[in-house]
């Protein structure tokens, strides 16, 4: 359970739509290239009709603010089996980089559920807590340039640990004794500060382990903004 789970979702009917143009794409899709069951013909690179609205608004609010730089989409909508896949795959990831048995049952191998756990919401079945993604209201980004190049902001999306949360770069930028690693920490704190800035702006709410998940108009939305319920549960895809 999450401390959003409880809050009471309240559709509103808004269809899923393609993202526009005027949002930039990272392709080949991350988890399509791995194999992500998402059917035939069906985009993960879509969200809700006033997801797609503010994500045009937060665009036009970070080119004026640096007018080099766009809005770089990495995810948007996950089906439930889409969801099931990549917790699957991150605990193997995890559990390899720990030198961790996935089919034995034991304290590490909890430890690593644990971990993915935090970043990875459980692909529930129940319409009662959806997993953020697969509501159409929440979409992974980072900041890119012009041309597309996505700029580096301290760690990859979907890493664990620390190091993805908003704030991690926040005290080292304060605290390294070294002038570089300083440097560099106060960069990636700047940018995860503009992404974060023009989003809570333009209505999103954050994720808060995670420096590149926004959402609005589902439960961890309406969680972070203190809203009663949500206008957004599971979308199965169809406009």
């Amino acid at each position: 359970m999450r401390p959003w789970s409880p809050i009471p979702i309240h559709e509103c009917g808004e269809p899923l739509l393609p993202l526009p143009a005027e949002l930039h794409r990272l392709e080949p899709h991350p988890y399509a290239r791995l194999g992500a069951p998402y059917g035939e013909g069906a985009s993960p690179f879509r969200l809700r009709q006033g997801v797609i609205t503010r994500l045009l608004e937060a665009q036009r609010r970070l080119q004026q603010h640096t007018p080099d730089c766009r809005l770089a989409i990495f995810d948007a909508w996950r089906p439930i089996a889409v969801q099931r896949f990549m917790v699957a795959h991150a605990t193997a990831e995890e559990c390899a980089a720990r030198g961790v048995d996935p089919s034995r049952p034991s304290p590490e191998l909890q430890a690593v559920e644990q971990e993915v756990g935090r970043f990875w919401a459980p692909p529930s079945d129940n319409p009662a807590t959806p997993p953020p993604h697969s509501t159409g209201a929440a979409v992974d980004l980072t900041l890119a340039s012009r041309d597309g190049e996505p700029w580096d902001l301290g760690s990859p999306i979907d890493a664990l640990g620390p190091v993805s949360h908003p704030e991690h770069f926040a005290e080292l930028a304060r605290d390294a004794s070294d002038p570089t690693r300083r440097q560099q920490a106060a960069l990636f704190h700047e940018r995860r500060a503009t992404l974060a800035a023009v989003m809570h702006q333009a209505g999103f709410a954050q994720h808060p382990n995670e420096w590149w998940h926004f959402s609005h108009g589902d439960q961890l939305w309406a969680w972070r903004t203190g809203v009663r319920q949500a206008i957004y549960g599971r979308s199965g895809g169809g406009s």
